[in-house]
């Protein structure tokens, strides 16, 4: 008799650890495929919304990425209720524990309130999109994400900077125009200020017609500055988001080998040593 009762125990323990282990496994494969599909769901709707609606990519990528971090949050939220109620625990007095625990946490944690009503905010207003380049916090770079607590930027030096919302005061976008390409070229005072503007306006009317980036000019604006040792000449013109600093370094070796070759010097500082020698 013993031995049945100990055999239908221990039967009884193997099959409810079974059914306990099964459980669990069936709430972790249907997480994992549950957020796959609704990934996929969420990144067909924003690519049919893009299409209909004709929005900027960069929108659209902030969009979706904060739509599936909003739903991946959900159902993390709902695999942690069904992973309680398989162990067995009251649901509904957990939830309401953690509401009042969130509330106590709430009012000590108005750093974290601030950072989500400010990234509510900068969504809302469209300030700042994925791609964007911006100089927000004293920091210059491109938005690879932006969340309802901190933004991601992704610095020229490969620097990935986490900004929380709240220290966005003032946010600088780049990335809402044309931008400017400026050049300063300088020439020594023994050439002739007209010869080399005319020069430099023929570099820049060829590399207009060349570049399709350059949406305005570039033109010679003339003489800037008068230096010690040279004469400063500024060229300025416009050009698509992010292309500036390339036109600028075109621009540069251009002029650099159009003055060459028509012989008019660009200073550089020349050093002069002094030897005295003392007669015997």
């Amino acid at each position: 008799m013993e031995q049945m009762m100990e055999n239908a125990f221990w039967g009884t323990f193997i099959g409810g650890t079974v059914l306990f282990i099964l459980q669990i496994l069936l709430a972790i494969i249907g997480f994992f495929i549950a957020r796959a599909i609704g990934k996929n769901i969420i990144n067909r709707s924003f690519s049919k919304m893009q299409e209909q609606r004709n929005m900027h990519p960069g929108r659209v990528q902030t969009l979706l990425k904060l739509s599936i971090n909003v739903f991946s949050y959900v159902l993390i939220f709902i695999f942690i209720t069904i992973i309680v109620g398989i162990f067995g625990l009251p649901i509904a007095s957990i939830i309401a524990s953690a509401g009042i625990i969130g509330l106590a946490v709430g009012f000590g944690a108005q750093g974290l309130v601030s950072d989500v009503v400010t990234g509510f905010f900068i969504l809302l207003e469209k300030q700042i999109d994925v791609e964007d380049y911006v100089s927000v916090a004293g920091v210059d770079g491109v938005v690879e994400e932006v969340g309802l607590r901190t933004t991601q930027i992704r610095g020229f030096d490969g620097t990935l900077h986490f900004v929380p919302n709240r220290e966005i005061s003032t946010v600088n976008n780049h990335s809402r125009g044309n931008m400017r390409a400026m050049v300063d070229i300088s020439i020594s005072y023994d050439d002739r200020v007209d010869e080399a503007i005319t020069v430099l306006q023929d570099v820049c009317d060829k590399m207009a017609a060349e570049e399709p980036a350059i949406k305005e000019g570039p033109d010679v604006l003339g003489v800037q500055t008068l230096g010690d040792s040279d004469v400063v000449i500024r060229i300025l013109g416009k050009t698509e988001n992010m292309e500036q600093w390339g036109i600028e370094r075109k621009l540069r070796k251009a002029c650099k080998e159009a003055l060459d070759a028509n012989g008019i010097e660009i200073p550089f500082p020349h050093q002069v040593y002094v030897e005295k020698k003392q007669n015997a």
